[in-house]
């Protein structure tokens, strides 16, 4: 399917692997020209040559957005290298696992800045010029414990259960002119962060889903592509969990 974005212009954050490199991969296929980002300029090279391998428009810029500076400097730099932008793909890695008991009251402060402030300052700096051109996308990708808290996770539910609700207040503020603002929420996806977390046991973890697999980054890429198309400009303010049917709320 044609998504209509042909052209456009997109800064996907920490898409050096994972859900991120997914994202990229599928608006570089969708003729989306993408600005990345990671931390290790060995990693984000060979993400680079994965996507123009295959045909893609990408440029690769060596960025931390962990912080709310470095992640303004990433849009930033994004908009320089392709001359404006169209879509923002928020993201970022996840902080440490604990639980209330184990998890010192200073290690919320990074958390929020990781997987909030960060958000709030890559907005900040793409979505002014994105209502004033009367088009743009924001598609973040945050997680399924936004609607759901995972165990073990604290620090990650609290701050993504943050940004979710930064973002649905964005989306109605922005609606009006042109711009559309969603979040795509993955459960356990077949990446290295979710690996790492599970001991190397996805077997046990993809029996445990409704699905009997985990999901694969491939089609949670396309997810977040089809919300940045002209097909979905009807779409905002909302927040998709892909999760094989983790979530067993009726909302």
């Amino acid at each position: 399917m044609d998504l209509g974005i042909a052209g456009r212009r997109a800064a996907v954050a920490a898409a050096s692997s994972g859900l991120g490199l997914a994202s990229a991969r599928a608006l570089a296929a969708a003729g989306v020209r993408v600005a990345i980002c990671g931390r290790d300029r060995g990693r984000l090279d060979e993400a680079v040559a994965s996507i123009t391998g295959a045909g893609g428009d990408v440029v690769g810029l060596v960025a931390d957005v962990s912080t709310a500076s470095g992640a303004t400097g990433f849009v930033t730099d994004a908009a320089e290298a392709l001359d404006g932008l169209d879509i923002l793909v928020p993201n970022a890695g996840g902080p440490p696992p604990g639980t209330f008991a184990t998890t010192d009251l200073d290690a919320y402060r990074p958390a929020l800045e990781l997987n909030l402030l960060s958000t709030v300052a890559m907005c900040k700096a793409a979505v002014p010029a994105m209502q004033a051109q009367g088009w743009g996308r924001v598609v973040a990708i945050t997680s399924i414990s936004a609607r759901q808290p995972i165990d073990v996770l604290i620090l990650s539910n609290t701050a993504r259960a943050g940004v979710t609700a930064f973002l649905k207040t964005l989306a109605l503020e922005v609606a009006a002119d042109g711009v559309t603002v969603n979040t795509v929420q993955p459960g356990t996806h077949a990446t290295g962060r979710m690996t790492a977390l599970h001991g190397g046991d996805m077997e046990a973890v993809a029996a445990a889903s409704p699905t009997g697999t985990v999901g694969r980054p491939e089609d949670f890429g396309a997810v977040v592509a089809f919300l940045c198309s002209d097909q979905a400009r009807f779409i905002t303010g909302a927040s998709v969990p892909v999760d094989g049917g983790a979530h067993k709320g009726l909302q």
